[in-house]
């Protein structure tokens, strides 16, 4: 059972962007990667929103998750999001075990 955290990073004159960057050029998010059932992260940029980064954060399951928020990690990306007067937005998603109907997958390709 995957979970998938969309977060919604959102401030201004460009400081979601800024914030991500130095997340990267910190190290955290190499070391999000590493931690045990992390399955992805990675920042996306919404076409209609320059002022918006959205992070797609996936976990093997809640315990995975759980110690990834227990993690001295969580101060250092509140204190960047501090820093750069964000704003977090965020949707929760669990995995479908069944995954896609026959149906859904004809639009995949």
């Amino acid at each position: 059972m995957s979970i998938t955290v969309n977060i919604y990073y959102t401030g201004k004159h460009g400081s979601a962007l800024k914030f991500a960057r130095e997340m990267t050029e910190r190290g955290i998010v190499e070391r999000i990667r590493a931690e045990e059932g992390n399955e992805r992260y990675e920042y996306f940029m919404p076409l209609d929103n320059s002022e918006t980064v959205l992070l797609i954060d996936s976990w093997k399951d809640q315990t995975a998750l759980d110690r990834h928020h227990a993690s001295p990690m969580m101060s250092e990306i509140a204190e960047l999001r501090n820093k750069y007067g964000l704003t977090v937005r965020a949707e929760r998603f669990v995995c479908d075990e069944n995954g896609f109907s026959e149906e859904d997958k004809k639009y995949i390709k």
